[in-house]
């Protein structure tokens, strides 16, 4: 007998505008580096990605303004700073390919996800492309089709 392993991964927060301001080209999974408490904070969902976005700098790739409000029970000697820069993780290949994207064809790198995997921490980002203001409308009315057809298959089967 075969056993398929499934490894999924529990969401921790999600930046859904991210999809509705660009169109994903590429995804890549990152790790990131944090602090003790922060991994408590995040643990306790108490984290947050909406206004977050990743930018590259002396070769390295860095997440800025993730939120992470710190638990009322950490420690005392530490001062918690809630959007400090995070460093991720990348292989050099990756962080390659990303910074010859970036600087050449014009694309921005966004993070998608923050979850954990195998009890770690880690960053969805994308490789993206902006959206102009009728892409977003088209988005919305094909959003709005599907739902409308969902809707009249249900009626129909019933």
């Amino acid at each position: 007998m075969y056993f398929k392993l499934f490894i999924a991964f529990m969401s921790i927060a999600q930046n859904k505008k991210a999809f509705h301001d660009y169109f994903i080209e590429d995804k890549y999974e990152a790790g990131i580096v944090l602090e003790g408490w922060e991994v408590k904070a995040i643990r306790d969902n108490r984290a947050n990605i909406k206004e977050a976005y990743v930018i590259i700098q002396r070769g390295e790739i860095y997440l800025i303004g993730c939120h992470v409000t710190p638990m009322g029970a950490a420690s005392t000697h530490i001062r918690p700073d809630t959007i400090r820069t995070r460093k991720l993780l990348l292989h050099n290949e990756e962080i390659i390919k990303l910074i010859e994207k970036v600087e050449r064809a014009g694309y921005t790198i966004v993070p998608l996800d923050l979850h954990f995997l195998k009890g770690r921490i880690k960053v969805q980002i994308g490789l993206a492309k902006g959206k102009k203001q009728h892409d977003k409308r088209d988005s919305e009315k094909e959003k709005d089709w599907e739902r409308e057809k969902g809707r009249i298959m249900r009626s129909h089967n019933k």
